[in-house]
């Protein structure tokens, strides 16, 4: 990696680090610590979901107008804001407003990372460079959470405050190193950063006629439904309701998932970058519906509480060996298939789905995995299928390069070829350029 990557990565790693404090801790420090009920906890985590559906439409214009560090750098300074008035919030309204403004920092840092990213890498590094990224800001979030656990206090309202201290000093640190990265002038970027600061042409009517975006739009929202938005809802409720595990036992299954990552992202890397990436996607699906089918083992099988403890822990781990799979196909994918000028827009569209994932899987999977067990599993082990489906039509939108970038010479930009269905057809024909 050069330099400016380097640095991106380092931030990258380090805000995770201090989001790994306080995410695992959130609802008890509203609920029990400041005694605001679990209600208001409840009202908490959604205002901070919500407070990022609000922000991410916005995001990706002023992401290709003023370029990804500017908005970074300001998105870092909102978070440290939002966790440090968290940590010191006492009634429920500074509460909810705290989270909000916490909610936005942290939903716009994830478009302009991804941008930073594909300014710093080709075509042909692209997929190790988020690789990287999901590897450490994993590694962040577990280190985190354990230190985090070695922190807190139930009893000690200021143990939590110096944990979102620590959170927003993460922030503040992500955004000074993010202020000394040199962002590199090179041919495969330098028509993504306007230089007269007005706003690209391009726009929403463009990538939504752009139908391979589209499509991983909506791959991407049943991908973060059918796991993330089930990790500590629905999932959980069912472990506890229907296969009877300890509470504490999830957080060992998180760890599981954690440890799959951290273990299997570059074996699983070296396997995959040379293969197709819409192929790589649709086994994922497979190996996420033996997951949930793993988990009705756990809930609706006989077996003894051991083996439901231990198949609700390998359920957690095969999500992991999963997402270590997708680390270097879809988001790389976004960048490949994004015009030049509109790489922010498609980092942020594709967050929006993400993030509307995120808000609607707990609201769905959560009551459904309390009480209706069976079809619970039935449910997603359908969705798991459909992303395998989902992955295969997509395959037959992309280029060769743009499903396999092996193929593209080391200095190519591919996204130089990849353009929605209606723009003109005055473009010079290539190979790589039909659908």
């Amino acid at each position: 990696m050069g330099a400016a990557l380097r640095r991106i990565q380092v931030g990258s790693a380090l805000s995770a680090f201090g989001l790994g404090f306080t995410v695992p801790y959130l609802y008890v420090y509203v609920a029990q610590v400041r005694d605001l009920g679990a209600g208001t906890a409840g009202v908490v985590l959604a205002v901070f979901a919500m407070a990022a559906l609000a922000v991410l439409p916005f995001t990706g214009r002023a992401i290709d107008r003023r370029g990804p560090m500017p908005v970074l750098i300001l998105a870092a300074a909102v978070a440290a804001v939002g966790a440090a008035a968290l940590g010191v919030s006492g009634d429920v309204t500074t509460t909810v407003l705290s989270a909000a403004v916490l909610g936005a920092g942290t939903a716009v840092m994830q478009p302009a990372l991804a941008t930073m990213l594909v300014w710093c890498s080709s075509a042909s590094t692209r997929t190790r460079a988020f690789a990287m990224q999901f590897f450490l800001q994993n590694l962040g979030l577990g280190i985190g959470g354990l230190f985090g656990g070695l922190i807190v206090d139930t009893d000690d309202p200021s143990s939590f405050t110096l944990l979102f201290l620590i959170e927003a000093v993460m922030f503040v640190v992500l955004g000074v190193v993010a202020g000394t990265v040199r962002m590199p002038r090179t041919h495969s970027i330098a028509d993504a950063r306007p230089t007269d600061g007005t706003a690209p042409k391009a726009g929403l009517r463009v990538l939504l006629s752009h139908r391979a975006m589209v499509q991983l739009c909506v791959l991407g929202f049943v991908l973060f439904f059918a796991c993330y938005g089930q990790f500590e809802s629905g999932l959980a409720a069912y472990g506890t309701e229907a296969a009877g595990i300890e509470p504490s036992t999830l957080g060992i299954a998180l760890a599981a998932n954690t440890a799959v990552i951290v273990a299997a992202q570059f074996v699983v890397l070296r396997l995959v970058e040379r293969r197709r990436r819409s192929r790589v996607i649709a086994w994922v699906g497979v190996i996420w519906a033996f997951a949930w089918i793993v988990a009705g083992y756990a809930g609706l099988g006989h077996g003894s509480q051991t083996m439901a403890t231990a198949a609700m822990i390998s359920t957690y781990a095969l999500f992991g060996l999963g997402e270590s799979m997708l680390s270097p196909t879809v988001a790389p994918l976004v960048a490949d298939l994004a015009p030049e000028s509109m790489v922010g827009q498609y980092n942020s569209a594709f967050a929006l789905c993400k993030q509307l994932a995120l808000a609607v899987g707990p609201a769905v999977g959560g009551p459904m995995g309390a009480t209706l067990h069976g079809p619970y599993i039935v449910t997603f082990v359908l969705f798991s299928l459909g992303i395998t489906v989902l992955a295969l039509r997509l395959g037959r939108r992309l280029t060769p390069v743009q499903d396999r970038p092996s193929l593209a010479p080391v200095q190519s930009r591919v996204v130089a070829v990849s353009l929605p269905t209606t723009e003109p057809a005055a473009a010079p024909a290539t190979p790589a350029a039909a659908h």
